[in-house]
């Protein structure tokens, strides 16, 4: 399991889906780019969510409309890599929040 303070996940999520991999570069472009492999420690499909968010050089979080709740499945054992992409090059910092979704029937 990845330990970055950048990288939040929910308490009930946490205990079914790890972190296992963080990389992160630049493109050719100047953007920040991030990769994240996420493992799923259970045998069942996992249903999650999760959202970057951006910062600049001095911390301050960069409004934009692409941040927002993204719905991803995860087969049972399976390791899957999400990529995002800084929507600017101010964008000098990142932070991903992983949560769980919840079916209500």
């Amino acid at each position: 399991m990845i330990a970055d303070k950048r990288v939040i996940t929910d308490d009930t999520l946490k205990r079914k889906v790890s972190i296992v991999g963080l990389n992160e570069g630049m493109t050719p472009g100047g953007f920040l780019q991030v990769q994240i492999e996420v493992l799923n420690q259970k045998n069942s499909m996992q249903n999650f969510s999760y959202r970057f968010e951006w910062f600049d050089m001095n911390g301050v979080l960069i409004n934009t409309p692409t941040s927002v709740w993204i719905p991803r499945q995860i087969e049972g054992q399976e390791t899957l890599s999400i990529t995002a992409v800084a929507p600017t090059t101010t964008a000098k910092d990142f932070r991903v929040k992983f949560m769980e979704n919840v079916r209500k029937d």
